[in-house]
């Protein structure tokens, strides 16, 4: 009786992960065969008009660019946006070459774009704990100084828009990005509280209430 039970149990749990998973590529297809918003078809319409391409077996240009503005209007539950999104290109010898270089300097948009919102919170909370002169003007340089190993710090990111243009005999990439907003926020706070602690004097309990956002 037990075994048939399991062998139930086990039947239905097999039968209700095949379900989903063909729910799943009903709806990729459904997503893939409806028509981009405008926006993005006409924009996919004048990059390709200029020589801009996809790579091989990646999703059609309005289909990525669907994908970045709906990224860009996103918001979270509390109405600020929920990605930061940043671009970058670059002219290489090879695709690949290109391509790593463009998400390089995508990241580091992406790192200075994060800096400056943070930069901003620590400035009030500066005015907020009253820090004198010179402790003032070390956060201020450290937190300017930031900005790539934020981007060093950022790992894994998403890749919403990839293409690429010859250019002679060279190849063009163009990359975008986009970094969940509230985890870029955390990132960069540890980033340069760990900064702050090795480069400054300021006492632990004024740093704790200076990162205090």
């Amino acid at each position: 009786m037990k075994k048939t039970l399991l062998i139930s149990m086990i039947g239905l749990l097999i039968l209700a992960v095949t379900s989903c998973k063909t729910s799943e590529q009903s709806q990729l297809k459904k997503d893939l065969s409806t028509k981009p918003i405008k926006m993005a078809r006409q924009e996919a319409k004048k990059l390709e008009k200029e020589g801009y391409y996809v790579a091989p077996g990646a999703l059609p240009m309005d289909k990525q660019l669907e994908k970045a503005y709906i990224k860009q209007y996103q918001d979270d539950e509390d109405g600020y946006p929920k990605y930061i999104v940043a671009t970058g290109n670059s002219i290489g010898e090879t695709q690949t070459a290109a391509k790593i270089q463009a998400n390089a300097t995508a990241k580091l948009e992406l790192a200075g774009t994060i800096q400056t919102r943070i930069a901003a919170l620590i400035e009030n909370s500066i005015a907020n704990q009253q820090l004198n002169n010179e402790d003032a003007a070390s956060v201020t340089k450290t937190v300017a100084a930031s900005k790539s190993i934020i981007a060093q710090e950022l790992g894994r990111v998403i890749t919403i828009v990839e293409m690429y243009k010859k250019i002679g005999k060279n190849v063009e990439a163009s990359i975008r990005i986009a970094y969940n907003s509230k985890i870029a926020h955390e990132k960069a706070k540890q980033v340069i509280r760990k900064s702050l602690e090795e480069e400054t004097k300021i006492a632990h309990e004024k740093l704790e209430k200076l990162m205090d956002f």
